[in-house]
């Protein structure tokens, strides 16, 4: 797992440096005080992403009481017996990104695929790979869902139905009745079939990042856009940074295990804006978008 999300966290930068064409990936490795460590790669300043990090981390150690039930809430496996210090030993591997381009009608796009393990018999796989524009295009959405369908229909025809429909239940900041973006694949805790089939689902799920976004990316990067559109952009921008501060169960699990504090919030974009009870004209775009993250709809 360490090596395919390591290999995978090249692929994904060299071709996302690529086609930003002006920036490139910084790295920082960095090692945990408690066990294990990782490898942030940030872009800043390019001229199609305002920041892009992908972050590899793998840790162990002993894990608290409160963290490891929030680590296995869901899961179905054993039940690990904590040692003299109150500790269960564990290890997680995880690659997660966030993208926030510059152009309004560039989507952000996150994605984040992990596994966990602890002594006595608990072990899951989990991730997926949503995305976060402003404005609405259905193309754009029905290439974005229809590739993550293909490589789910590839290993499972349940997966995809089962998994948009998780994700739009995940991604909602629920304190706005909304979701913070138009939706994607999300599981987690998956360890009823043979960890083989699932970590080839996972390794195929990461080497279709670049495939699912980067044409969108490319379709949008010289769009013209108006200053109102750009406010919109960082109005959108604020509620990615109350799901994720707020909701979030990656960067919860973060914090509650002492987890490197720039590695975990890299995902939150350099500016946002929050403006007292903004509402969208009615009939506009924007208010089409808030509709879809109201009444999340099928793309494929």
């Amino acid at each position: 797992m360490e090596k395919m999300l390591r290999e995978a966290q090249i692929s994904i930068t060299e071709s996302i440096a690529e086609i930003d064409g002006t920036a490139s990936f910084e790295e920082d490795a960095w090692l945990r005080p408690d066990g294990g460590g990782g490898r942030s790669r940030v872009l800043t300043n390019g001229s199609v992403w305002e920041k892009a990090g992908v972050n590899l981390s793998i840790v162990y150690g002993g894990m608290a009481p409160q963290a490891l039930e929030a680590a296995t809430e869901r899961s179905d496996g054993g039940r690990p017996t904590p040692g003299p210090d109150g500790k269960v030993p564990f290890f997680a591997a995880s690659l997660s990104c966030v993208m926030h381009p510059r152009n309004p009608f560039c989507p952000t796009m996150h994605f984040n695929y992990r596994y966990f393990e602890t002594d006595g018999g608990i072990w899951w796989f989990g991730g997926g790979q949503d995305i976060t524009p402003c404005y609405i295009n259905d193309d754009d959405m029905k290439h974005f869902h229809g590739s993550l369908k293909k490589v789910c229909d590839k290993h499972d025809p349940e997966y995809y139905p089962k998994f948009k429909a998780w994700a739009d239940r995940y991604f909602k900041i629920q304190h706005r009745g909304e979701t913070r973006g138009l939706g994607g694949i999300f599981f987690d805790d998956q360890d009823s079939k043979d960890p083989n089939e699932i970590f080839e689902f996972v390794k195929d799920l990461s080497n279709n990042v670049v495939d699912a976004y980067g044409p969108i990316i490319e379709k949008h990067r010289d769009d013209p856009f108006t200053e109102k559109e750009k406010e919109w952009q960082l109005m959108r921008r604020g509620r990615y940074v109350e799901f994720n501060l707020v909701y979030d169960r990656g960067t919860i699990f973060g914090l509650k295990t002492g987890g490197r504090i720039e590695s975990i919030l890299m995902s939150l974009p350099e500016t946002a804006r929050w403006e007292y009870d903004h509402q969208p004209a009615e009939g506009s775009p924007e208010a089409d978008f808030i509709d879809a993250t109201k009444n999340p709809r099928e793309w494929v």
